[in-house]
């Protein structure tokens, strides 16, 4: 991709012990996309069918507009959310999610396919709207407070947006959640997305589902396979650019039918509706070896650990395996503790030598395949916390960081919950009539 380097923007939080460190600007740095390596997503041959056996009814695809989107049915393997029994102690929810999700060179988003694959673990790839723009149409976006053609990160060329729609089709048909890191990622003063309306954040919003919806169109590959999805419906959360704008875009989220927002920091507690969306922002996690916690993303570690520079190559291995332990200190606190989902976001980025991508694998690997763990996309969390009884999930919002009832969750959570209305995930069937 054709991407500008910029200056991206930290934020200082308040840590226990009052100590106020944590930086947590969220950015893409220059990227290069379309390079002749780049992965291509492989289709797998379709079986014959065997003699006397009909073949497999191929999947209905209804184009939407100029196809580069189209109704597949059904995404597949989401699984159908269920209630807790009274008593039950609740899963161990884990979201890994990344910012500005494309395919470039380094074949990060093909490469944490295959982990995720590997590890029974889903994901949400917020993509950013210009990655589906060529360069030479840039003057189609018109960003708010900014002139037409304007972006803080660039745009894509043919190859590496054909690139990342084989990696966007295949991770929503494993179950993945494709949602949006918006356009120009405008951060700061002077037109930052901190400074936008209500209806800008409409017009931003509008735009990124354009582009996606017109990929094909805007590259003049009107011969590839469109997106499985119908992108109005597909989309449903975000994060913004920096973390910031975060009021007026839930205003404008949910005049728009969005689900959630990531665009938060909290602590490790149980998440909670604030605008009429789900407030599933990421948290503050231990700096280990030092005495503050810091946000759940790659960034804010490369911010404290080398101030968002390339660091002495002699300290990365150690700042990757400390960006690692944070992770890990704050999926134990709640997985031993509270049980609260535990939110983390990334870039596909190779920062300080690619520590942090190292560290994210390797967080994956030790997480997702433990007793009641579920490595999930921010969608399938949204799914599950409304199919809870809201007594249920009032009570658990009273449980501080890393505080498990005194009692054991069988008592904490004994009583009876109220049966879910008919139609509501988690409902019980309907019983036939006769």
């Amino acid at each position: 991709m054709a991407v500008t380097q910029r200056i991206a923007v930290g934020v200082t939080l308040a840590a226990t012990c009052a100590a106020a460190l944590a930086g947590c600007g969220v950015g893409e740095p220059t990227r290069t996309a379309g390079s002749p390596g780049a992965d291509k997503t492989k289709k797998e041959d379709a079986p014959a069918a065997k003699k006397g056996i009909p073949a497999p009814p191929k999947a209905v695809v209804r184009p939407i507009g100029d196809g580069s989107t189209a109704y597949t049915g059904a995404q597949p393997h989401l699984p159908r959310p269920e209630r807790m029994k009274p008593g039950q102690r609740p899963p161990q929810f884990v979201v890994f999610s990344w910012d500005g999700a494309g395919e470039d060179s380094q074949r990060l988003f093909s490469h944490f396919r295959e982990v995720a694959r590997a590890n029974d673990a889903t994901m949400t790839y917020f993509l950013s709207g210009v990655y589906m723009l060529p360069e030479e149409k840039r003057d189609l976006y018109r960003p708010p407070q900014h002139s037409p053609g304007r972006s803080d990160i660039g745009f894509n060329d043919v190859r590496g947006i054909k690139d990342t729609a084989d990696q966007l089709r295949g991770a929503w048909l494993e179950g993945n959640e494709i949602g949006t890191h918006f356009n120009g990622h405008f951060c700061g003063r002077g037109g930052g997305v901190g400074e936008w309306s209500v209806e800008e954040w409409k017009s931003e919003i509008a735009q990124a589902k354009a582009f996606v919806k017109s990929w094909k169109t805007n590259t003049g590959t009107e011969k590839a396979e469109p997106l499985p999805f119908d992108y109005d419906k597909e989309l449903i959360g975000a994060r913004t650019p920096c973390l910031e704008g975060q009021q007026n875009f839930m205003r404008a989220a949910r005049d728009l039918g969005f689900r959630y927002d990531t665009s938060g920091v909290k602590d490790q507690v149980w998440p909670e509706k604030k605008e009429g969306l789900w407030d599933l922002s990421m948290q503050l996690v231990p700096v280990p070896g030092r005495d503050f916690e810091t946000l759940t993303m790659d960034y804010n570690f490369y911010v404290n650990q080398s101030g968002a520079r390339p660091g002495a190559p002699a300290k990365r291995e150690r700042w990757g395996d400390q960006f690692r332990d944070g992770l890990l200190a704050g999926f134990e606190r709640a997985y031993k503790g509270n049980r609260a989902p535990l939110i983390i976001g990334n870039h596909f980025e190779s920062w300080n030598g690619g520590v942090y991508m190292r560290a994210v694998e390797e967080t994956i690997e030790a997480v997702c395949g433990k007793a009641e763990v579920r490595c999930v996309s921010f969608r399938q969390l949204a799914d599950w916390l409304d199919a809870q009884d809201p007594r249920v999930l009032d009570k658990l919002s009273t449980l501080e960081v890393g505080k498990s009832p005194e009692k054991g969750w069988k008592a904490f959570l004994a009583a009876g919950p109220a049966p879910a209305p008919k139609g509501v995930p988690g409902a019980p069937a309907a019983k036939p009539k006769g």
